[in-house]
């Protein structure tokens, strides 16, 4: 997923754009979506802007709107929000962005383990993910790209493979994808993800988010029973991801404690910081719930969260 917004930066952006264009991206994007366009920003004096979500961490098209002007060449944003769950209608955000003459790159790395995703239905310019994710190996993902893009686009590594013919004086790139793959493949990864989507198809991903969803409502009840916890992020359309804070207790000490009682979470920033800065916390707990998942480790969860509030109080 890194690799492939840094791909869309470089190869894209950094060709396309000119010095006072526009990237839109929102402040609740994982780091990876923040960094490259910083960076093209200071490389090619771009003008960097972002949505702000609201309290309950809800995106709103129509803040997106107010955002963009005829300088506006790309928007670049999340499709689930890595800490808060939050679905950012893309389907919407592609048609005004089309509408007003710009680009869509959209990070899925959170959605496609929830819910079915149909980059054309999206109508999308770029959409990638990551394969650990979705139950694949690490170190690989994928990136979509409309095919008059990336065959616009120059190459973003050279080197074997990525090539028709090379001479002393000249290189001629291979036909897509294959211009974009330098190198030695990761064969291996590459067999792990293809089985892990098939696994995940085989499921079905409607299925899957029918569960998760059940799961997110029962433990969302179930937490906000605990006196003292604040769950960050409560937007209407979200997935299977619950942050929380708890009065007096930090989001490392929750994890540690819990931890005790076989609980799994993740603790921190959730390389995110603008996001924490916009709710005003430093961290939180994040549990995050998938298919394997059931309502009693829900329970075992809140019943953890229990020992940590009488450590706490």
């Amino acid at each position: 997923m890194t690799e492939a917004i840094n791909l869309v930066a470089y190869s894209y952006a950094r060709r396309v754009l000119e010095p006072g264009d526009e990237v839109i991206i929102t402040d609740m994007e994982h780091h990876s979506n923040i960094v490259p366009w910083q960076l093209m920003r200071d490389e090619r004096g771009l003008v960097l802007k972002y949505v702000s979500c609201t309290d309950d961490g809800e995106f709103r098209i129509e803040d997106l709107a107010k955002l963009i002007t005829p300088k506006t060449k790309l928007i670049s944003l999340t499709h689930v929000s890595n800490v808060m769950g939050t679905v950012v209608p893309i389907k919407e955000v592609a048609k005004l962005a089309h509408d007003n003459g710009a680009k869509l790159m959209v990070d899925g790395a959170q959605a496609v383990m929830h819910m079915p995703v149909d980059v054309q239905d999206l109508d999308c310019d770029f959409y990638a993910f990551t394969g650990h994710k979705i139950y694949g190996p690490s170190g690989i993902g994928v990136l979509y790209g409309k095919a008059e893009l990336l065959d616009a686009m120059p190459p973003f590594l050279g080197g074997g493979d990525m090539i028709l013919s090379v001479t002393m004086g000249k290189s001629t790139w291979a036909a897509l994808p294959a211009k974009f793959e330098a190198g030695t493949p990761p064969i291996a990864q590459a067999i792990g993800l293809g089985a892990a989507l098939e696994y995940v198809s085989g499921i079905g991903l409607e299925e899957i988010a029918a569960h998760e969803i059940d799961l997110l409502n029962y433990a969302t009840q179930q937490l906000s029973s605990i006196d003292g916890l604040r769950i960050i992020g409560t937007a209407p359309n979200k997935t299977s991801v619950i942050s929380f804070t708890m009065d007096g207790a930090h989001p490392h000490d929750i994890s540690t404690i819990i931890d005790q009682a076989g609980v799994c979470v993740r603790a921190g920033h959730h390389c995110a910081q603008p996001l924490m800065e916009r709710m005003g916390v430093p961290a939180t707990t994040r549990a995050s719930f998938g298919m394997y998942n059931t309502r009693e480790e829900a329970d075992t969860l809140v019943a953890a969260l229990g020992n940590v509030r009488e450590l706490f109080s």
